[in-house]
């Protein structure tokens, strides 16, 4: 998939997963119900960030990571019909 956006210095573009419809015991739940998932896909990544002395410290993540982030990390965007979110390298807890 190629996105026609380009996320500046250390920030990184993810789709999130989809949120469960069922819960482990077997229940529908409705949209309002439904938790927020906390993992994605990374679609796009910054340079990196700029250390003082001016360099560039590369990034730790790449396209097509599978990541966990903080449940209120980053900020929603709406792209094409689809969304992502935007937040920085140091909001993803870990790649799975």
């Amino acid at each position: 998939m190629s996105l026609k956006m380009k996320p500046l210095a250390d920030r990184v573009v993810v789709e999130s997963a989809a949120a469960d419809d069922v819960s482990k015991g077997g229940i529908i739940l409705p949209d309002t119900a439904q938790e927020k998932p906390q993992q994605g896909t990374v679609v796009a990544v910054g340079p990196g960030k700029i250390s003082d002395a001016g360099s560039v410290i590369g990034m730790s993540v790449e396209v097509g990571d599978l990541v966990l982030y903080g449940k209120y990390s980053g900020t929603d965007v709406e792209i094409d019909g689809n969304e992502y979110m935007i937040m920085r390298e140091s909001d993803i807890l870990a790649i799975l």
